[in-house]
């Protein structure tokens, strides 16, 4: 995984629970395809469809509040994201958010201050965040090491499987 990443961005409010992440009506889907498309369904039907390739979500206080279902970053990663931006998270979401390859970063203050369509670059690394259009910085959260290892392996069980090869 690259420690820098860049992409476009979409701004969704505070408390966005794992309900408006993914809705429970579509908890019997399968195919990514079809789980990603239903992505943020619960905070617009127009998300998905309009969500740019490799993009960035910027969220307000408390995301990924409510269940603890994988399936939120799951339809988040189907989607095309490659990154949450937010004020906070939930702390279940958060772990879930990196055990399946989702990189979760904390950036108190930054929904209020990005604009819809702006352009970030997350460095993971140094702990900032870049506005490619105004050329702000942000101090950013670091992800701990170990949280980092997961991240880099493609989430958890690629982590073990590379630990743990089969005999």
């Amino acid at each position: 995984m690259n420690t820098e990443l860049t992409g476009q961005i979409i701004i969704v409010g505070d408390n966005i629970d794992t309900d408006q992440i993914y809705p429970g009506c579509y908890l019997a889907l399968t195919d990514p395809k079809e789980i990603g498309s239903h992505c943020l369904a619960g905070v617009s039907e127009d998300i998905a469809s309009s969500f740019p390739k490799g993009g960035i979500v910027v969220a307000g206080r408390n995301f990924g509040c409510g269940s603890s279902r994988e399936h939120a970053p799951i339809a988040l990663l189907s989607m095309g994201a490659q990154a949450v931006v937010a004020d906070s998270f939930a702390r279940i979401f958060f772990r879930n958010a990196v055990n399946l390859g989702l990189v979760p970063v904390i950036c108190k203050g930054i929904s209020k201050k990005v604009k819809e369509g702006q352009t970030l670059t997350v460095d993971l690394a140094a702990g900032e965040i870049r506005v490619k259009e105004t050329g702000e910085v942000f101090k950013c959260e670091q992800l701990g090491d170990q949280a980092m290892k997961i991240l880099e392996a493609g989430g958890i069980k690629p982590l073990m499987r590379e630990r743990f090869p089969k005999k």
